[in-house]
């Protein structure tokens, strides 16, 4: 089952997270308080997948009014190769289709194979054109990476 993401699902969600190996968890924006921020302003757009009673997968979405964007969209190694990710990412773009966004993006780390390969094979094109920036406003926004 697929649902919309509350603050209730944090600790199962970030207990996922830490399962996924390479999964970047960032100190400050991936907190309890980061994630209530992030749900606050886009209150429709996430979601979790519910399976045996527990979340085996979940997804940020979220927009600026303009554009939507994907963040830590993740499953379970248990529970992949069901359509569980592809279920999930339907919700969202039709979450975000309803809140009148015609355009989104999600950025995949060069080294996350299984990512690229699901985000091919769902349909999602490689930009090539573009140059993706940073620039931090918060150095102790750390991001560590599970291993």
């Amino acid at each position: 089952m697929i649902r919309e993401m509350t603050i209730e699902d944090y600790d199962e969600v970030r207990a996922l997270w830490m399962t996924i190996h390479g999964f970047g968890i960032r100190s400050v924006d991936d907190s309890r308080a980061g994630i209530e921020i992030f749900l606050k302003r886009n209150p429709s757009t996430s979601c979790v997948a519910i399976e045996d009673g527990h979340v085996v997968g979940a997804i940020l979405c979220g927009h600026d009014g303009r554009r939507g964007c994907l963040y830590h969209v993740c499953v379970d190694e248990r529970y992949r190769l069901r359509g569980i990710g592809k279920e999930m990412v339907v919700y969202c773009m039709n979450a975000l289709k309803a809140e009148h966004i015609n355009k989104v993006s999600l950025i995949a780390f060069t080294k996350n194979d299984i990512g690229n390969t699901f985000w091919k094979c769902v349909g999602w094109t490689k930009r090539e054109d573009l140059n993706y920036y940073d620039f931090t406003l918060n150095e102790e926004n750390i991001t560590a990476f599970n291993s």
